[in-house]
Order: structure tokens, then sequence, then C-alpha cells
């Protein structure tokens, strides 16, 4: 079990500033970020809310990179923990049609598969478009890219209630590493649990850009800006900035320190001369231009599962691109 002494490791270790996330903005947009996290026993239940609120935000980035403790030796569980979990009371709709797996989109480096349950908790009214082929009744989207020895999913959403999972490409010396803590992007809704409703869903492969038409109006787009063995980096922007609410939230499992996908939280305040940092179910608020949620050591629960940022909150269409990142072009060869 962890000591408590390990929790002054600083933030700049947490964050993996040695090439990995892009921690610190600092020229960004401030956001109210609120706490709406409740505990839980069950392990298999996303009890962690972190909200994003400011109704002037229409664009900014989320990355995904591996957790600083990662390593070829470690012990890295992916199992599933039921332990203290009753479902019983979740809604669940029968979907229309059969179960099915398809490849929606396929080329030699990237491809995108679809997921058709037998039920779902929220009804399927999403639809997913990539050029002229329309899906109906879709509920999970799997983006795979190509590495040196096979390929790997790195980003999954989940169009009927707006969830996404993000992950990096797993590091050359190590096979696969586990998702974690779930994303929202949009104007959020609370019934049963926080979600998105999506009227439709379009992916352009080209520029690896997910474009969303909710059903309350607006739009956003997520694009693929960066993906390879260090991080998974998107772009997210927005037609117009979302008011009464937030635009977005962190989603992730805490049960203890040492069985959770995220742990503690990091935020760099307005102005402040360094970082706050506290154990994510403590936290209460801020007003912060940066966000990081993560772990400082391995959990027995998806042990090896991401980092999660959130900054570069511009009131413009896209977020402002720290000087010393190569542009879209290069980040693709990159990511070859």
């Amino acid at each position: 079990m962890r000591r408590t002494t390990r929790c002054l490791i600083t933030v700049a270790a947490a964050l993996g500033l040695a090439g990995h996330v892009k921690a610190a903005s600092l020229d960004g947009l401030a956001v109210d970020v609120m706490n709406e996290s409740e505990q839980v026993l069950c392990a298999e239940k996303d009890n962690v809310a972190i909200a994003f609120a400011n109704k002037n935000v229409r664009s900014f980035r989320i990355e995904a990179a591996h957790p600083v403790y990662l390593s070829a030796g470690m012990r890295d569980n992916f199992e599933a923990d039921w332990t203290a979990c009753d479902m019983s009371a979740d809604p669940a709709y029968k979907a229309p049609g059969q179960p099915r797996k398809e490849t929606l989109y396929e080329e030699t480096e990237m491809w995108v598969v679809g997921y058709a349950f037998p039920a779902f908790w929220r009804p399927s009214t999403a639809k997913v478009r990539i050029g002229d082929r329309v899906e109906e009744g879709i509920h999970m989207l799997q983006v795979w890219l190509l590495r040196t020895d096979g390929a790997e999913e790195v980003l999954v959403l989940y169009p009927q209630d707006g969830y996404w999972r993000p992950r990096p490409m797993t590091p050359p010396n190590m096979r696969n590493t586990g998702y974690g803590s779930s994303f929202l992007v949009g104007p959020i809704d609370r019934e049963v649990r926080p979600h998105v409703k999506i009227k439709e869903v379009v992916f352009e492969p080209k520029t690896r850009t997910f474009t969303l038409q909710f059903e309350k109006g607006g739009s956003a787009t997520v694009r693929m800006a960066k993906a390879d063995y260090n991080r998974l980096a998107l772009d997210v922007a927005f037609d117009k900035g979302i008011e009464g609410g937030p635009f977005a939230m962190l989603r992730s499992m805490y049960v203890t320190e040492f069985n959770n996908d995220a742990a503690r939280i990091a935020v760099r305040e307005r102005d402040a001369k360094g970082w706050r940092e506290d154990n994510i179910m403590k936290f209460d608020k801020a007003h912060a231009t940066d966000i990081w949620m993560g772990r400082l050591s391995p959990s027995q629960h998806n042990t090896s599962s991401p980092d999660v940022v959130f900054n570069s909150f511009s009131d413009g269409p896209y977020p402002k691109r720290p000087k010393s990142e190569p542009p879209p072009e290069v980040e693709a060869k990159d990511a070859k």
C-alpha cells in the first residue's frame, strides 16, 4: 500500500514532463473545475466525475499519456473486479437488429471497427457516418492504428451515451497497456449517470476527425492530433460555447488508493506560482488553466491505464499549439 510520504512526489514527475504530456499551457483560459464524485465500493462503477465549465471555451486539448511508473517488468492487471457490485438497477434497452461487429473503414495504417450490442443502458438513436456509409445502432467505435508488430486500439467512442476512452500507443518494449478513465465532450445530461446525447457522429479518415451533432443543438469536432508511443492528443472544438453547464467531464473509478483508475488530481490555477495537488476524492473545486488526473503509484485495477490532462482552453476555434510542437502533417508521419 502506498505510503503517505509518496504524495510528496512533484507534479512534474507525475505529469511525465520528460517528453510525455504537454502539461502546462500557461496562457490558456481558466475554467471552473468541479468535483461531482461519490464514494462507492464497486470497482466497475465510474464514481469519479470531474466537470469543466466556461461558456467562453470554444476549443481545448485532451491528452492521455502513460503513467510515470510504467515499465516492461511491472505486474499489469486488466481483470474486472465485480466485488461489492450490484448493477441490477441499471436501465437496459434492447437494441434493434442483431449483435454484430463490422469494420466500417479500413486502410493500411488505420481502421475503424463498430460493435452493436444486444442491449445498452440508453436507447440507440445516434447514427454513425463514414463517407457514404451510414450505420444505425452502433454502440461502440474503435480506432485501430498500425504498429511494427501488428495493430492496437487507441481510441473508443460510445455514440449512444457520448463516452470516450483514450489510450496512447504501447511502448515498443511492451505489447499492451490498459484503458482507464473516460471523458465526455458536449452538453452534459444527468439521467441515471452523466452522458451526452449525440444525434450523429461523422468520421473523416483523412484528417482523423470526428464531428458530433448534439441532440440539444450545436456541434463539436474531436481531431486525433497526435498518436504515438508517448501520448494520444485530441483537439476538441465547438461551433459555439456551451452555456448553463459543463462542456466536458472526466469519468473514472476510485475505491481506494490501491484500487482505482485515477487517484490524484493536480491543477494549475490562474496566476498561481505552482500546482495544487490532492487526492481526487478530497479535491473540491478550482479555477484552472491546466488539469492533470492520474496516479503516482500502481493500482491493482487497470494497472497501466493512462493519466489524462485537459488544457489549452481557448475562446477561438482551435486550441493554441505549443511552440515546440510540430505541425499536424509532421505528427501524422511520426504516428506511422
